[in-house]
């Protein structure tokens, strides 16, 4: 049978997985596979997985409890190896690596933060700082403006809105870099600027989500903030 894989560990790792269960209808148990420094937490991979919501919560709920106890290296849901040896022989060859990235991400957690700008909003602004948009705007509003220039004042609009959420995007990863120890860029989804995820040390989680709110507060109401976290450092890995 497949092989589940749950996390990576250091082989002192409490590991408290007596009692838990993964992934699979019956669910499977889990056990420890080590070699070296390093362990990885497995279990049986179930056929036919699919990101059921209750195997989802069962893997975040193995995350969970291997991360209050130790640095842990999480898999994303749904990571299957042929079989025990095959992972067995991965921890092997990777040992090194596995455990200086475990030494980077202990006591950490990720949050990810998402971040957008009402459209109208930011219309206004570039209508307000451009003289050429504004040009081409009354000349699109009138018999004088033809298709080139529609077409013209459209990229640059474009333009300066890509310039303006570039520019924005710097600007709030700029201040939160202070509260945190890493950030991974991600794509912004639409009517997003913003899709950043941060490694924060855990004791200093109360402390980035303060910054957060405070950044959120001084953009105002056409910006939308949404903080996801603490999660399991999966950005990190």
């Amino acid at each position: 049978m497949s092989t589940y894989v749950y996390a990576i560990t250091r082989a002192d790792h409490p590991l408290p997985v007596d009692g838990l269960r993964g992934v699979g209808d019956p669910p499977s148990a889990l056990r420890v596979l080590r070699t070296g420094g390093v362990a990885a937490v497995v279990g049986d991979a179930p056929p036919g997985l699919r990101a059921k919501r209750r195997d989802v919560m069962a893997h975040q709920g193995v995350l969970e409890t291997l991360m209050a106890d130790g640095s842990t290296l999480p898999m994303r849901f749904g990571l299957v190896a042929p079989g025990d040896d095959d992972v067995t022989a991965a921890l092997d060859r990777e040992a090194e690596v596995y455990g200086e990235r475990l030494a980077e991400l202990d006591g950490h957690v990720e949050f990810n933060l998402k971040a957008g700008r009402d459209e109208d909003d930011l219309l206004r602004e570039v209508m307000a700082d451009s003289d050429e948009v504004r040009r081409l705007n009354e000349r699109t509003r009138t018999q004088s403006g033809g298709h080139d220039e529609r077409i013209a004042l459209g990229e640059l609009v474009a333009r300066e809105v890509t310039a303006r959420h570039e520019r924005e995007a710097e600007e709030v990863a700029a201040r939160l870099a202070p509260a945190a120890t890493r950030a991974s860029h991600a794509e912004p989804g639409p009517q997003q600027f913003l899709n950043l995820s941060f490694l924060v040390p855990r004791e200093g989680a109360d402390a980035f989500v303060a910054a957060v709110r405070q950044e959120a507060e001084q953009r105002g109401d056409a910006y939308a903030f949404t903080l996801t976290g603490p999660l399991p450092p999966y950005s990190f890995v």
